[in-house]
């Protein structure tokens, strides 16, 4: 079972609003919460933090979230919003090969906010550093009409080339770290009622009268709270990954911009991530239920049930795994598992997916097939993914 999340009021406790207090008072609140980091050799309190950068150079990326973009206040909490925030931005240094030092956070909050809420950020941020020793080093506070929480992220290559999505060559092997699909199925299941947040006991039970109550609430945690594999992209640059990144927006679409980034198409395994499958096809059903698909006479029919946890699978984002191509014969490091092959872009594969598959289209096996990625040899039908434009 999921703990109760930071940011909830406790034992009746009069609630403390931003706007009842100076910004100094709220920096007060939230500066002792925050990890000073392996790097850090100054800290907040000054106009600018220093860090070391024994390497040299150092890896730079920035993030933002908004809320009722990216966040919904009714569902985070501060304390989920601190780790999305920490995570979505540590997961883009990780994906460069470099080990995540500090992050710099700029905070909009309105008047009207718990302190709570804001205190609970800060924890989040702290409990997403934790793993990498990385430090939460400053940033800006500043009131405004909505939450929104933008986040640098900074990190140290540490003697090794960074990884870039540029370089992946055809015969090399895709792999893929982390989950995938288990954020868009969680979000589902907020959007269909079927999981009340913040996360709690409530026994939930499946149309075939299995309970699975943890398991939807493993996937409601991983979009409230994700937990990128951050080690392996450490693990990947020294095994000699040739290309990398972040999967947040999708793996349909996230795979295309290393195939585009290379000049090679990405051919991804029909049978990839076998794993969890079980519980995304339980919470498909639920949620198939949920919000009438199907005959309501019997229940959602397969295909429903089979196209949803498909389009979680390839097109869900905001997991933060890591995908990467490796050399072909390479022992994979831990936590890495093969998905796939990259192929020239307009060279032939055998389609391997079942005809009628609700992730493939109809092309012949052995045809050739135009496009960035593939998946058992056939254009995906599948949508890309998340696009935060037009989502």
């Amino acid at each position: 079972m999921v703990d109760v999340p930071y940011g909830l009021p406790v034992n009746g406790a009069p609630t403390l609003r931003v706007r009842d207090l100076s910004e100094e008072q709220i920096l007060e609140h939230i500066v002792p919460l925050l990890p000073r980091g392996d790097a850090t050799l100054v800290g907040p309190g000054d106009d600018a933090a220093v860090l070391a950068a024994p390497d040299g150079r150092f890896v730079v990326s920035t993030d933002v979230l908004v809320e009722d973009r990216h966040f919904r206040a009714r569902w985070s909490t501060g304390y989920d919003v601190g780790r999305r925030a920490a995570a979505q931005n540590l997961a883009d240094v990780a994906a460069m090969g470099a080990r995540p030092t500090a992050l710099v956070t700029s905070l909009v909050v309105p008047g009207d906010t718990d302190l709570e809420w804001v205190t609970g950020l800060a924890r989040g941020l702290a409990d997403g550093c934790a793993p990498v020793g990385a430090g939460a080093v400053g940033g800006d506070l500043a009131g405004g009409p909505c939450l929104m929480v933008s986040v640098t992220v900074h990190g140290d290559l540490e003697g090794r080339a960074p990884v870039l999505r540029s370089g992946a060559r055809p015969g090399d092997v895709v792999a893929h770290a982390g989950v995938q699909g288990w954020s868009a199925a969680g979000l589902a299941l907020l959007e269909a009622g079927l999981v009340q947040a913040p996360l709690s006991s409530a026994p939930l039970e499946v149309t075939d009268g299995v309970v699975l109550e943890d398991a939807w609430e493993r996937l409601v945690a991983a979009y409230l709270r994700p937990d990128p594999p951050l080690a392996a992209g450490i693990a990947a640059a020294r095994a000699g990954a040739t290309a990398m990144l972040d999967v947040s927006d999708g793996l349909l679409r996230d795979a295309g911009r290393v195939a585009r980034a290379s000049g090679v198409r990405l051919d991804l395994d029909p049978d990839a991530f076998p794993a969890g499958r079980a519980e995304l096809r339980s919470a498909a059903r639920a949620v198939a239920a949920a919000t009438g698909l199907g005959d309501p006479g019997w229940g959602p029919g397969r295909s429903d049930v089979d196209g949803l946890t498909d389009a979680w699978v390839w097109s869900g984002g905001e997991d933060h795994g890591l995908l990467a191509t490796f050399p072909a014969g390479t022992v994979l490091p831990a936590g890495w598992t093969a998905v796939g092959r990259v192929l020239d872009p307009g060279s032939a594969a055998a389609g391997s997916a079942a005809a009628g598959s609700a992730v493939t289209g109809s092309a012949a096996a052995g045809s050739a097939v135009i496009g960035d990625v593939t998946i058992g040899g056939e254009a995906p039908t599948a949508t890309p993914g998340w696009d935060h434009f037009r989502a």
